[in-house]
C-alpha cells in the first residue's frame, strides 16, 4: 500500500511559495478551455480545410470525428493512468502532446496527416481533462473554495465551446485555416512552464504503485471508441445500416466484457462500487443526459443561425457569446447556494431550468425568427441553469470517493459526458431528419424544433434522476466509509495548501521530490 496521502504529497522548492500557487488554479482552467475550445474550433474551418488539402467531401468529417474518437476513448484510461502513474507527470505528458500534435495539424500536407494530428490531439486532451478535475477537487478545501473553483471549472468549459466557433471564423477569415490550429501552440507552451512550477509533485512511493488493468482498459478505449464511431456513422448511413449497426453492436459486446471484467480483478481500472454510491451515480447520470440535450440544442442552434437566418461564421459565432455571460452567471449562484441546498437539489434545478430555456428554442425557432426572442431569449435562461449545474456535478462525482480513486472517479465522469454528447448528437440528427418534411428552410425549422423538444426532454430527465439518485440511502458500513474518504480528501486539500503557502514544508522531503 502506497504511503498516506498527507506523507506522499510533498513538493520541490519552487512548489513552496504563495507566488506558485495562485498559478495552479489558471493552468487547470487552461486546461479545460483547450480541450473544450478544440471540440469546436475547427467547425467554421472545415470549407477552408477541404479545399487546402484537398479533401473528398465524405471525409472531411473526420477532422473532427479523430478528436472525437481518442479524446472519448481513452478518458477513462487516462483518469486512472493518473492515480497509478502520477497526476503531474499526465498532466505534463498530455500537454506535451497536445502542443505538438497541435504544431503538426497547423503544419499537415495532407488529409491523412491532418487526421492523424487531429487523433493524437485527442489522446493529448484525454490526458489533461481528468487530472484538472481531480487536481481541482483535491486541491481546494471542500466549501467556498472548492465551489468557486468547480464554478469557474465549468465556465471554462463552455467558453471554450462558445469561444471556439468565433475565434474559429475570426482566424479563418483573417489568418486561414492554419492558426486554428497553430494558435495552441504558444497557449500550451506558456501552461506547461507554468505547469511544472505550480502543480504539485507526485509522491514518493515506498511502495510499489497500483497495477494498471490492462485488459479492461483495452476493454473499455475499444468499446467506447467503437460506440462514438458507429454514433458518428449513424449521420450518414443511418441506425439500420451494418456500418453503424455493426459498429454500435460491437462497442456494446466490448462495453459489456469490460463491466464483467472489473468485477472479477483485484485492482479494476473502473471499481464498479463507486456507482453504489447515490451522488456519484447521480452526477455520471446527469452528466451523460444532459451532454446529451445540451451538445445538440446547440450544434442545432448554430445550424439555425447559418442556413436558417443567413449568418456568417464570424457572426454565429458572435451570437454565442452571451451564453458564456449566462454560464457565469448561472456558476456564481452556484457557489452561493451549493452549501445552504446541497449538490442534489441545484442539479435538479439547474437542470430544470436548463430544459426550460431548450423547450424555449423549440418554442420560437421560426423561418423569420428574430435574434432577441429566438436566441438570445432561450439562450441566457438555458446558459443560466446549465451554469448552476458545474458546481454540484464535480462535487457529486466525486463526493466520499477516495483519494487514490479520484482520477478513476474523474475519467467516469469525463467519459460520461462525452459519451452523452455523441449518442446526443446520433440521436437527435436522426429526429431532425425525420422530421425534415417541409422542404427548405421551413422543412430545417420543423427538424431543429423537434430536436429541441427531445433535448429539454433529455435535461428534464437528467434533473429528475439526479434529484432521486442523489437521494439514495447508503448502509451504515458505506457512510463510514465515505466519511473518512472525506476527511481523508479534506486532509489532503489542507495539505496541498499549506505546502504551496510555504507552511510546514520539510526541506528534505522537498528535496527528495524536487525535478
Amino acid at each position: 500500500m502506497a504511503d498516506s496521502p498527507t506523507r506522499a504529497l510533498t513538493h520541490s522548492p519552487s512548489h513552496s511559495s504563495s507566488h506558485t500557487s495562485r498559478w495552479l488554479l489558471p493552468v487547470l482552467l487552461t486546461v479545460q478551455f483547450l480541450v473544450s475550445l478544440d471540440v469546436s474550433v475547427v467547425n467554421v474551418a472545415l470549407p477552408d480545410i477541404g479545399r487546402g488539402l484537398g479533401f473528398a467531401p465524405d471525409s472531411l468529417a473526420w477532422v473532427v470525428n479523430a478528436y472525437a474518437l481518442t479524446f472519448g476513448g481513452l478518458l477513462m484510461l487516462c483518469g486512472r493512468l493518473a492515480d497509478v502513474v502520477g497526476r503531474r507527470r499526465i498532466l505534463l505528458a498530455g500537454f506535451a502532446v497536445f502542443g505538438l500534435a497541435s504544431l503538426a495539424g497547423g503544419l499537415a500536407q495532407t488529409p491523412g496527416q491532418l487526421i492523424a494530428a487531429r487523433a493524437v490531439q485527442g489522446v493529448g486532451a484525454a490526458a489533461l481533462a481528468p487530472v484538472a478535475l481531480v487536481l481541482i477537487t483535491l486541491g481546494n478545501p471542500a466549501g467556498a473554495a472548492r465551489s468557486r473553483a468547480l464554478g469557474l471549472w465549468g465556465a471554462a468549459g463552455a467558453a471554450g465551446g462558445a469561444v471556439g466557433v468565433l475565434a474559429g471564423g475570426l482566424l479563418t477569415d483573417w489568418a486561414g485555416w492554419r492558426s486554428v490550429m497553430l494558435v495552441n501552440v504558444p497557449v500550451v507552451a506558456a501552461a506547461l512552464a507554468l505547469a511544472r512550477l505550480a502543480v504539485p509533485a507526485d509522491p514518493d512511493r515506498r511502495a510499489p504503485a497500483p497495477r494498471l488493468d490492462v485488459v479492461g482498459a483495452l476493454l473499455v478505449t475499444a468499446g467506447t471508441a467503437l460506440l462514438v464511431l458507429g454514433l458518428v456513422r449513424t449521420q450518414t448511413y443511418g441506425w439500420t445500416a451494418w456500418r453503424s449497426a455493426g459498429l454500435l453492436g460491437a462497442a456494446v459486446a466490448l462495453l459489456a466484457a469490460f463491466v464483467v471484467t472489473e468485477t472479477r480483478v483485484r485492482q479494476p481500472l473502473l471499481r464498479l462500487g463507486l456507482l453504489s454510491r447515490g451522488p456519484v451515480l447521480a452526477a455520471n447520470v446527469f452528466a451523460l443526459l444532459m451532454s446529451a440535450g445540451q451538445f445538440a440544442a446547440f450544434y442545432f442552434t448554430s445550424l439555425y443561425l447559418q442556413q436558417v437566418l443567413g449568418y456568417g461564421p464570424t457572426a454565429a459565432g458572435a451570437a454565442f457569446l452571451p451564453f458564456c455571460a449566462g454560464i457565469v452567471a448561472g456558476t456564481v449562484i452556484a457557489t452561493r447556494a451549493v452549501a445552504r441546498v446541497g449538490s442534489g437539489a441545484l442539479l435538479l434545478a439547474g437542470g430544470l431550468i436548463g430544459a426550460v430555456g431548450i423547450a424555449l428554442f423549440a418554442a420560437t425557432v421560426t423561418v423569420d425568427g428574430g435574434f432577441l426572442l429566438s436566441v438570445l431569449l432561450p439562450q441566457a435562461v438555458a446558459s443560466v441553469g446549465i451554469g448552476m449545474c458545474f458546481v454540484p456535478l464535480g462535487t457529486a462525482a466525486t463526493e466520499g470517493v477516495a483519494p487514490e480513486e479520484t482520477g478513476m472517479a474523474s475519467g467516469l465522469l469525463n467519459s460520461s459526458r462525452q459519451v452523452g454528447g455523441a449518442v446526443g448528437l446520433g440521436v437527435l440528427v436522426t429526429v431532425a431528419g425525420a422530421y425534415d418534411g417541409g422542404g427548405g428552410r421551413q422543412g430545417l425549422v420543423e427538424g431543429y424544433a423537434a430536436a429541441y423538444w427531445v433535448s429539454a426532454a433529455l435535461l428534464a430527465a437528467g434533473a429528475a434522476a439526479a434529484g432521486v439518485l442523489h437521494r439514495k440511502r447508503r448502509s451504515p458500513a458505506e457512510t463510514q466509509t465515505g466519511k473518512l474518504s472525506s476527511a481523508v480528501s479534506s486532509e489532503v486539500s489542507s495539505e496541498i495548501s499549506s505546502e504551496i503557502s510555504g507552511e510546514g514544508v520539510d526541506p528534505a522531503a522537498s528535496r527528495s521530490t524536487q525535478g
